[in-house]
């Protein structure tokens, strides 16, 4: 009997811890909207403040939260056929790049209007430095793993690598994240920041939503009884494919 309550515990805890992750990314970017419509004016394409206020939206839609779920996608779908999970693993990655994209052309575009500098602050390095290896990382992910190019022993080398990887850029994410929401606020409100002022509070507690997505985010991905489990189809068709490959005799039970 508890051998078999055991998986369904286990079963129940994942999907809360799902549910919880879920609603901590959604509101995370509907805080962000607020914030950014209710305090500054809401959005536009124009070069103006508004356009910047695309910027944060984007890069927490798209850095944050689409990139915390590409990584939960194969604990999520861990029982479907890993082909489709790669796509849409992919997909969803893929749809955060180009979020993000946006989000960096609105910024740039805005302080070009209206002739401010680009890349001096240590938001702008961390955010530059995550979305470049983001994006070093998908063609990385499209090449070894959705179209592979690479041989067998080299992908089963470089997964560790990349399941790391890509925790340690949602981690990049999140303070990056942070360390523009603390920016926002000393060019928004520095003078009346220490008084508690309704946007300084929401801002921070959006500061807190996000670490809390990324520990979330981790731990569910990290736990071992939350891992795929042995396909036995995949198993076979690794093995015939390392005997086509490799000349080895698969061991015979």
């Amino acid at each position: 009997m508890e051998d078999s309550s055991a998986p369904r515990s286990a079963r129940t805890t994942f999907g809360w811890l799902v549910g919880a992750s879920q609603l901590l990314g959604v509101t995370s970017v509907v805080l962000t909207g607020v914030w950014m419509g209710h305090y500054h004016g809401g959005f536009a394409w124009d070069g103006s403040d508004q356009e910047f206020n695309l910027h944060p939206l984007c890069m927490i839609l798209g850095m944050v939260f689409l990139q915390g779920d590409a990584i939960l996608v194969y604990r999520v779908f861990r029982n479907e056929a890993k082909k489709n999970v790669k796509m849409l693993h992919g997909i969803i990655h893929m749809l955060a790049l180009i979020v993000s994209i946006v989000g960096m052309a609105a910024v740039f575009d805005s302080h070009r209007a209206a002739k401010y500098p680009n890349m001096y602050s240590l938001h702008s390095w961390c955010g530059m430095a995550t979305i470049v290896l983001f994006s070093l990382q998908w063609v990385m992910g499209l090449s070894f793993f959705l179209f592979p190019v690479a041989s067998s022993w080299l992908r089963s080398a470089y997964i560790p690598v990349h399941a790391f990887c890509g925790l340690v850029l949602l981690v990049m994410a999140i303070g990056s994240s942070l360390l523009g929401i603390t920016e926002k606020l000393l060019f928004s409100i520095m003078s009346t920041y220490s008084s508690f002022p309704p946007e300084g509070i929401m801002a921070n507690i959006l500061g807190i939503l996000l670490a809390c997505f990324g520990l979330l985010v981790c731990y569910i991905v990290t736990k071992e009884e939350y891992r795929r489990p042995p396909n036995p189809e995949e198993e076979s068709l690794a093995v015939h494919f390392k005997t086509l490959t490799e000349g080895s005799s698969p061991t015979m039970p």
